[in-house]
């Protein structure tokens, strides 16, 4: 097996987009960044000596945060059973990985993350910031450059001294942690090569990795304040602070990562493979509930985050006209900005909407079968979308009454009203409705639904469309609440407090739950700790549908190789008697469900293969993914 170098990606930072100056620290052009936002870039002739030009490096590392949402005219992130993309479409990554091409991500035309760019994309800015394996290793190495240069920064107080250290820790923690979420344990490099030095640091199991991750953000939470817009430094920048780095989103960060690491695929990968391990392991669970309790705590009596209304939960991806950026108040850790007002306005629209609403555009539709996890506004679950159910109220000649309320932001139904150009139009999505794949096998609506949580109701066409604006955020306050509530159902029981907060896991669910009007956990899944993980599963692929969430935790549940989670499913059905548009209690007729795809995975779609390119080859020690 041919043995290459891996020494320019950890020596030599390849974001080419960044370049070197300063003995080898990529800055960018800017006389201060107190003048500007967190994604600003800052040069300065000697970028050590005092807070202002140390904090000018750090900024970089915020712009070095990844875009995921749209990097190249179009948008492939959820890589889940949550999308169906028109089967014709083959530059797409999300149907490389249906059909187990796991390498797609670096020959895709449209991929996150990717290692492919150079020319095709709209912007090199948006590219680069999507190539999430280089501008990792590059933020990696200039947090170690910044730790290292500590004792340069003579002219600071003791609190922005420890602000610039606790940054650098954090996104230390931080990309290590986005490394390993796509391709596993890493050499975890707590320093900067030098020209002469090769690297020789092999591999680290999953859980070896996450103990470091854990600690740098440790390290950075003992640093970093809770709201920079509260501290002296802050100031300059009131307004502009929100995305920064602080306690709060480091110690949510670090329960994740331990979290993470208890899941059953990482404790089975960190144990060789052995299936006694393919299970939590609760001490991880139990550490990983104490950091995020220990969030949790300090943003209730704080309040530097909030559960946004549910009047405003579209507002958390997408806004349209307005001059705030989406995320509202819950948002902790959002995605590059980069070019944000204009990345989302046009393909994105057409992208969700069928030929006979928008021409243009590759078409995506949200399954069946991932519909069927928004369950009933009672709390109950539907078992299947098919079958009337007593218990919960179900009933397949009513499928779309009665649903948990965000089935209704996330979804459009038959009958509903959107529309384009300013007006109203009925989505008709029956079987041989104008929008369903059998009036236009090409753009038409595969699955009998549409998503309205990525792409708003009622879609401004022309130059009004330019308004929309999406940004994904990386971790928000629901996410932390259900991390937590995982992670304490493990680690201490459904029904415990932790050692860092009294809330117990099933309330922290509910705390989702009650934001969006929907029935408390139902007491026949909360008498044992596996019954009430599979309502936690549901409620992460409920709150955070479409958000490009879903592919990893079923990969860490060691679940995307299992029915039903390997299925995609369309709706068909018949519209019954008394149709009225825009009702959602509009009778249905022959509801079925048929399977679309059925992705073929083995152990090896655990991983994503390492990067197998002349500048991200491979040293003795550092091993490709297995099956890759």
């Amino acid at each position: 097996m041919k043995r290459p170098n891996i020494k320019n990606i950890l020596r030599d930072a390849l974001f080419i987009a960044l370049p070197l100056t300063m003995g080898g620290v990529g800055m960018s052009s800017c006389k201060a960044y107190l003048d500007k936002a967190p994604n600003s870039d800052i040069e300065e002739s000697t970028p050590y000596k005092n807070f202002r030009n140390f904090q000018g490096f750090v900024e970089e590392l915020y712009n070095c945060i990844p875009v995921v949402s749209n990097n190249d005219y179009h948008t492939c992130f959820n890589y889940g059973e949550d999308d169906y993309w028109e089967p014709q479409e083959t530059r797409l990554f999300a149907r490389s990985v249906d059909y187990g091409d796991f390498w797609g991500y670096t020959t895709c035309y449209y991929a996150y993350p990717s290692t492919l760019r150079g020319g095709n994309g709209s912007t090199s800015a948006k590219s680069d910031k999507a190539n999430l394996w280089k501008i990792s290793w590059y933020a990696i190495r200039k947090a170690n450059i910044g730790l290292e240069q500590l004792n340069q920064l003579v002219d600071a107080t003791d609190e922005e001294r420890k602000v610039i250290e606790g940054q650098l820790y954090f996104f230390r923690g931080f990309f290590y942690y986005m490394l390993m979420e796509w391709w596993g344990g890493m050499p975890y490099m707590d320093h900067s090569l030098s020209p002469s030095e090769n690297p020789t640091l092999p591999r680290e199991t999953w859980q070896a990795c996450a103990e470091k991750v854990a600690a740098d953000l440790d390290k950075a939470a003992s640093l970093l304040p809770i709201n920079w817009d509260d501290e002296p430094y802050g100031k300059t920048t009131l307004g502009n602070n929100n995305m920064r780095a602080n306690k709060i989103m480091a110690l949510a960060y670090k329960g994740k990562v331990l979290l993470w690491a208890g899941s059953p695929l990482m404790n089975w990968e960190s144990h060789g493979r052995n299936n006694a391990y393919a299970v939590y392991d609760k001490d991880f669970c139990k550490r990983g509930a104490d950091a995020l309790g220990q969030a949790l705590a300090l943003n209730n009596t704080h309040n530097r985050y909030e559960l946004a209304p549910m009047d405003q939960y579209n507002d958390l991806c997408v806004v349209f006209n307005s001059k705030a950026l989406p995320g509202v108040k819950e948002a902790i850790l959002q995605e590059n900005i980069t070019e944000y007002q204009g990345r989302w306005a046009w393909n994105m629209n057409t992208d969700f909407r069928p030929q006979s609403h928008i021409s243009a555009g590759i078409k995506c539709w949200p399954t069946a079968n991932y519909s069927t996890y928004f369950g009933m506004a009672n709390g109950y679950p539907i078992k299947d979308a098919t079958k009337k159910d007593a218990e919960s109220g179900y009933d397949p000649e009513y499928p779309w009454a009665n649903r948990d309320p965000r089935f209704y932001k996330d979804f459009i139904i038959d009958g509903e009203w959107c529309g384009t150009n300013g007006q109203g139009l009925e989505a008709d999505l029956a079987t041989g409705g104008k929008d369903r794949e059998g009036a236009n096998p090409q753009k038409g609506c595969y699955t009998g639904l549409m998503n309205s949580k990525l792409c708003l109701k009622l879609v401004h066409n022309g130059n009004v469309r330019d308004n929309y604006a999406c940004v994904l955020s990386l971790m928000r306050l629901a996410d932390v609440y259900l991390l937590y509530s995982e992670a304490a159902a493990v680690g201490y029981g459904v029904k415990a407090s932790t050692s860092t907060n009294a809330m117990t896991a099933e309330q922290a669910v509910n705390v989702v739950r009650d934001r969006a009007g929907v029935g408390h956990v139902v007491d026949k899944f909360t008498g044992d700790t596996e019954s009430f993980l599979g309502e936690v599963r549901r409620e992460r692929a409920v709150e955070l549908a479409f958000e490009g969430m879903r592919f990893h935790d079923l990969r860490r549940w060691m679940l995307i190789n299992q029915r039903p989670y390997t299925l995609k499913t369309a709706f068909q059905f018949d519209r019954g008697p008394g149709f009225k548009p825009g009702s959602t209690e509009n009778a249905v007729l022959n509801l079925r469900e048929e399977v679309l795809v059925e992705r073929n995975f083995t152990s090896r779609h655990f991983w994503l293969p390492l990067p197998n390119k002349d500048d991200t080859y491979l040293y003795e020690g550092f091993e490709q993914n297995p099956g890759w």
